[in-house]
C-alpha cells in the first residue's frame, strides 16, 4: 500500500461492575471520554456498564488501560480529574501503566499516584536511595512528589523529622530585614512546599508538626554546621545554590536520612556569571552509584496541558536562539578569516 500499511483497526469492549462510579469515570458531559478520544485517536461509546473503543489496535488497547486505571482510582476512593486522565494516558502510551498502579503514596488526606513513567521512577528512587536529584522543568512533580514521600515516611515512623529548605535568592540570603521571626522571613520562599504539605495533611496537623519541630523550615543559609539524622530533607529550587552552598547542604546528611534535591537548570536566578551548585553537583557526583538522578522532560509535565505547550515553546525558542548564535559566530569567523 502506498505510504506504508495502515494501522490495524480494532474494537475493544470492556465492562465495569459498579455503575455508580461511571459518571465520575466518564466525566461531566463525558469530558474524560472526549479527552481519551482526542489524545489516543479512538472513538469511545458507552451503553450501561459496557464501553466500546474503536480505533487502531494499539490505541484501543491503551484507551482500555486508561479507563481501567482510572476506575481503579475510583474504587480506592480517589477522585478522577483531568490531570489524572492526562497522566493515565501518558502512562498507557509509555506501555508502563502497571508500574504506576503499584506505586501509591499514602498520606493522611489522600492517596497519590505518579502520572508518568518518569514520576514512577522518581518515587521509587527516593524510596530506595539516600540522596536523589530530581532535575527538569516546572510542572513535572519534582517537589510535590518528594514532599508526598516525605510525609508518608514521617507518618510511618521511618523518619523523625521533615526538613524543608530553599535558597532565598531574591533576598540574597540576607533576610534579616524582613518582618517577623525566622519562619515569617523565609515563608514566602517556601510557599510551594507548604502548599504541598497542606494537600497531604490536615491544617491543624501541619501547624502542630511545625510547632513541635517534626516539620522544620530551615532556610539554606541556616543549615551550616548541622548533622541531620533520622530526617527527610528536601532542597527545592536547587539551581539557585552556589557550588559551596550545595556542598554544604549535601554534607548535612546523617544516619537513617533521606535527601532530595529538586531543581530546574533552565531557571537559574543567580547573578550573571555565577555557577549553579546544581549543575556543579550533577557533574561531580555523576560517578557515585549511591546517588540517584532522575531527569524529567517536556513529556513529564503534569499540570494544565497549556503548561506543557508553554515549556515546549520556550525550549524551542532557546534552540532557535542557540542555532542563530552559532550561525552568527560562524559568519564572524568567516569574515575574520577573509
Amino acid at each position: 500500500m502506498p505510504g506504508g500499511a495502515a494501522p490495524t483497526a480494532d474494537k475493544v469492549v470492556t465492562d465495569f461492575s459498579d455503575n455508580s462510579l461511571l459518571p465520575e469515570l466518564f466525566g461531566k458531559h463525558d469530558s474524560n471520554l472526549a479527552l481519551i478520544e482526542k489524545r489516543l485517536g479512538v472513538t469511545v461509546s458507552s451503553r450501561g456498564n459496557k464501553v466500546s473503543i474503536a480505533g487502531p489496535s494499539v490505541s484501543a488497547g491503551a484507551a482500555r488501560s486508561v479507563l481501567h486505571s482510572l476506575y481503579s482510582r475510583l474504587e480506592r476512593g480517589q477522585t478522577v480529574e483531568s490531570g489524572d486522565v492526562e497522566g493515565a494516558i501518558r502512562l498507557a502510551e509509555s506501555a508502563q501503566p502497571g508500574d504506576a498502579q503499584q506505586t501509591v503514596i499514602r498520606t493522611r488526606k489522600r492517596l497519590i499516584t505518579p502520572r508518568s513513567a518518569r514520576q514512577t521512577e522518581y518515587v521509587e528512587r527516593i524510596r530506595e536511595s539516600e540522596i536523589v536529584f530530581g532535575v527538569g522543568p516546572a510542572g513535572t512533580g519534582k517537589t510535590y512528589l518528594s514532599v508526598a514521600v516525605a510525609v508518608e515516611m514521617l507518618l510511618q515512623g521511618r523518619v523523625d523529622r521533615l526538613i524543608l529548605s530553599r535558597p532565598a535568592v531574591e533576598a540574597g540570603e540576607r533576610i534579616g530585614f524582613l518582618p517577623g521571626d525566622l519562619r515569617d522571613k523565609v515563608d514566602p520562599y517556601l510557599r510551594p512546599l507548604y502548599d504541598a504539605l497542606h494537600d497531604m495533611l490536615p491544617g491543624d496537623q501541619v501547624a502542630k508538626a511545625l510547632e513541635s519541630g517534626d516539620i522544620e523550615v530551615a532556610p539554606l543559609a541556616f543549615m551550616r554546621g548541622r548533622t541531620l539524622a533520622n530526617s527527610f530533607i528536601i532542597l527545592d529550587e536547587a539551581q539557585n545554590t552556589t557550588p559551596m552552598q550545595m556542598k554544604m547542604f549535601l554534607t548535612r546528611i546523617g544516619e537513617n536520612s533521606r535527601m532530595v534535591i529538586a531543581g530546574d537548570p533552565s531557571q537559574i536566578d543567580l547573578p550573571l556569571g555565577s555557577k549553579s551548585g546544581l549543575r556543579d553537583a550533577l557533574d561531580i557526583l555523576s560517578g557515585v552509584p549511591e546517588v540517584g538522578v532522575v531527569h524529567f522532560g517536556e513529556a513529564d509535565v503534569v499540570r494544565h496541558h497549556l503548561v506543557t505547550r508553554i515549556v515546549q515553546a520556550y525550549n524551542e525558542n532557546d534552540r532557535q536562539r542557540q542555532v542563530a548564535q552559532m550561525a552568527r559566530r560562524t559568519a564572524q569567523n568567516g569574515d575574520d578569516g577573509g
